[in-house]
């Protein structure tokens, strides 16, 4: 750009909140009269205020979806062959349990899905004995689990699985209907009922054959970013159960690095599915919007929202996402995508790859994040990519935007229960939703017109290059106050450092990924993030494979 861009994105300071100053405080922004005592410094720091006075020529955006000149019309997944039968290439360090790894156990006679599904139902029970609580799966069917592993086995006995997923362990966040449960989205009161179907992304895995463990818990209504459930309790990041996994697909995350199952599947409307990747040390990806279809998962932010699989490596994540993308004819936004592509994914020569990296923000982050995610980003000069400065100008709007976006969104998805359950939700989401009930039709209009001018600041800097890379978070995981539980808290301070580079990918519906790069001097996972053009989920996944070759990946205390 030949104009210097000043970096905005600001760190935000709003008072904590626990115990008695939580429920205090959840009391008076619901009340009509009192709320707007505290809204207003709120609004302020938030962006808001700020944002209501920006004179933004761009018509509004409603909906970030990227039309292919030739889209696919009918869904024909890719060919996942080569990436089945190509080699494992991960560095040194404790060897996860892969896809690959699962098949070739089973086809080598080793082991069975049976015994698997033993196992796995052994170690839920185990998991949930342990003080504190791992409460990555928030419910499971033992004979369900049971029923599938032996039909995956009578198939892989005599020759003819569905897959190489075939009987391979894959959990699913509640949010997305899964039969034969139901879906509470991490709500005490929603999912009474058993799905009568599963959703698409679900279905496609069954069809592939994957062993179906459970539902995982998650942050309630996808609202928050840390994983506290004050209803189906918190769950604990593997690394250090004292810490926050991240969220909102925190148990999905849990169960991947726990070793669970190689794949598990999330939702992400402002990093859910990043975050938490980042936070428990494993591949997270936030595809193209409209890339994955969203039938059958609960509508909580439909301008936002898109679901991905978190994944134990690259490969993984590759194979998961090559079965659950494509054309649905029950999700419009599905209909405008070009062919699901794979090709290079496993090209570990990065000549001729453009990283562009806006400095100041990549360097907005704890030192032990910078540090870490700068040398990874040797490391890839090393195998031949060339690092490009960029800059991005309005990224404090975008972030403000993207916030009022997802709120307003989300209040709009509860208005339906909120007479009759307003006191059934946590108290953090509680104030979440008194927050975004205050918001205007301006304010989410005023928020649309953002995203054309953010849409179109991505798109000329990913003219430039081919990724656009930061760190994940701003931080790594953080404790768990021993005052947070079991009620949860309310530090939007922390939330801002956490979601500091996964909202633009949400707001614009370009796909991002999330993989480990290193870890904190606690030992504490790191990730890396990568933001592509849309379609191009390919060229991110590349890159989250050629990191494993120089990242070590570091075993976690709660490993089954």
């Amino acid at each position: 750009m030949s104009d210097h861009v000043t970096y905005d994105l600001k760190s935000i300071q709003v008072p904590r909140l626990a115990g008695r100053t939580l429920r205090i405080s959840a009391k008076i922004m619901e009340h009509s009269i009192l709320k707007h005592l505290v809204m207003g410094r709120v609004l302020r720091e938030g962006g808001v205020v700020r944002m209501r006075t920006l004179k933004i020529d761009e018509p509004p955006t409603p909906i970030p979806l990227s039309i292919h000149p030739k889209p696919e019309k009918i869904y024909a997944p890719p060919d996942i062959a080569v990436l089945s039968s190509a080699p494992e290439k991960q560095s040194e360090g404790y060897a996860v349990r892969s896809i690959t790894g699962y098949a070739g156990a089973y086809r080598d006679g080793k082991i069975t899905p049976e015994e698997v599904a033993h196992r796995i139902i052994e170690s839920i029970k185990d998991s949930d004995k342990k003080d504190p609580p791992f409460k990555a799966i928030r419910v499971f069917d033992s004979d369900d689990l049971l029923k599938q592993a032996a039909l995956a086995a009578q198939r892989i006995k005599k020759g003819s699985p569905l897959s190489i997923l075939d009987g391979v362990p894959v959990a699913v966040k509640d949010e997305i209907d899964q039969r034969p449960y139901g879906t509470t989205v991490g709500t005490r009161f929603l999912g009474k009922t058993p799905a009568l179907e599963d959703a698409t992304v679900v279905a496609r895995l069954r069809q592939a054959g994957a062993l179906l463990i459970g539902k995982t818990n998650m942050h309630e209504i996808g609202i928050g970013v840390t994983g506290l459930n004050p209803h189906h309790g918190t769950v604990r990041n593997p690394y250090n159960p004292n810490h926050y996994t991240g969220g909102s697909s925190s148990g999905s995350a849990a169960a991947v690095a726990a070793g669970l199952c190689p794949v598990a599947v999330g939702a992400d409307g402002g990093g859910s599915i990043r975050i938490p990747a980042a936070f428990c040390g494993v591949v997270g990806l936030k595809p193209t919007f409209g890339r994955v279809s969203e039938f059958g998962a609960a509508p909580l932010d439909w301008s936002v929202a898109h679901i991905g699989p978190l994944a134990a490596t690259a490969r993984d994540a590759a194979i998961a996402y090559a079965i659950m993308a494509g054309p649905d004819m029950r999700d419009n936004h599905t209909l405008y995508q070009p062919a699901v592509m794979l090709n290079g994914f496993d090209d570990l020569d990065l000549s001729g790859l453009k990283l562009g990296i806006y400095r100041d923000w990549f360097r907005h982050a704890s030192p032990a994040m910078v540090t870490a995610c700068e040398e990874l980003l040797k490391a890839f000069e090393g195998m031949g990519a060339h690092i490009i400065d960029i800059e991005i100008p309005d990224l404090e709007a975008a972030r403000a935007a993207h916030i009022v976006t997802i709120s307003s969104e989300m209040a709009t998805a509860m208005d339906r229960y909120y007479k009759e359950h307003s006191q059934d939700f946590g108290l953090d989401v509680r104030i979440n939703l008194a927050l975004a009930r205050v918001l205007t039709s301006r304010d989410y209009i005023q928020a649309q017109c953002i995203r054309t001018r953010t849409i179109e600041n991505f798109a000329a800097v990913l003219k430039q290059v081919d990724l656009v890379i930061t760190p994940a978070t701003g931080c790594t995981a953080p404790p768990i106050p021993e005052d947070s539980l079991p009620d949860g808290e309310s530090d939007l301070s922390v939330l801002a450092e956490i979601m500091r580079f996964a909202a633009p990918p949400n707001f614009t519906g370009f796909p991002a990924i999330s993989f480990p790069a290193g870890y904190d001097g606690s030992g504490l996972p790191i990730g890396f993030q990568a933001i592509a053009r849309p379609w191009e989920e390919h060229v991110l996944l590349r890159l989250a494979h050629a990191a494993e070759t120089c990242v070590k990946r570091e075993k976690p205390q709660i490993y089954y």
